[in-house]
């Protein structure tokens, strides 16, 4: 064999590694890739409280009501609720009623304007610019029309699940009024609007922070109602529609 064909040979001998050298790397690279995106398939669905698939932040509207909820802004968000727990202590412990506070606030905000207004001319400053406080008809009417739908929304509810035969939802619905009856008779019905959103401004921020471990906790005890509803279901519910079934058959 000679030194030209020995090279050539090698040179071909080469070529075939590198083929299957690449096609190796290739197969190795493409199962790789493979790998994340299967265990992402296979990667299990996380549960959510009441079913949820977005951010609490966007299920919230993702506007500046959720920001203030969310604490996004500390500033913003603790002023509103400094305002709100004034006006509890103002109303509640202080025992000043709302005709009062409008009448004394209105009082104080003219005594102000009106000596402002005359003692400017002894002091070289200008009297207050008050702007003109006019609410548009656009936005009474919106505000009007989302009450109204909310309300006939609201009723038309309460009239499928009374006529319903949806006992699940009948029964939810009657122990929920019950609870609310029970801690009304508890609070009056500032204390009550206080609270709600005390828990609002807390319980929100407390779940998303540890939202992972609520939902895993929620999920057990869903599971655990569902049990105990299908066991009622089975000793109460399902012998009350057999009578009323034999009944008819009598009948």
């Amino acid at each position: 064999m000679t030194g030209h064909e020995y090279m050539s040979m090698e040179k071909v001998a080469g070529k075939i590694a590198g083929g299957f050298s690449s096609s190796s790397s290739s197969s190795s690279s493409g199962s790789d890739d493979d790998t994340p995106s299967h265990s992402k398939s296979l990667k299990p669905n996380v549960y959510r409280l009441f079913g949820r698939e977005k951010p609490l932040h966007q299920v919230l509207g993702a506007g500046k009501p959720a920001d203030v909820l969310l604490w996004r802004n500390k500033r913003i968000s603790g002023s509103v609720f400094g305002c709100a727990t004034a006006l509890w202590v103002v109303f509640e412990l202080l025992d000043y009623h709302l005709i009062t506070l409008i009448c004394h606030i209105l009082i104080l905000t003219l005594i102000t304007l009106f000596l402002w207004s005359h003692v400017s001319n002894f002091i070289d400053k200008p009297p207050p610019n008050i702007p003109d406080a006019v609410f548009p008809d656009k936005c009474v009417l919106e505000v009007a029309s989302i009450v109204r739908y909310k309300m006939n929304q609201a009723l038309g509810l309460l009239r499928h699940i009374a006529f319903g035969s949806d006992v699940k939802s009948f029964l939810a619905v009657v122990c929920g009024l019950w609870i609310l009856s029970v801690i009304g008779s508890c609070f009056n019905f500032l204390t009550l609007i206080y609270i709600v959103f005390v828990l609002l401004h807390t319980v929100l921020v407390m779940y998303e922070k540890y939202e992972d471990k609520v939902d895993s906790f929620s999920e057990k005890a869903i599971i655990e109602l569902k049990k105990q509803y299908v066991e009622f279901d089975k000793k109460v519910l399902s012998k009350i529609h057999k009578g009323k079934l034999k009944e008819k058959k009598k009948d």
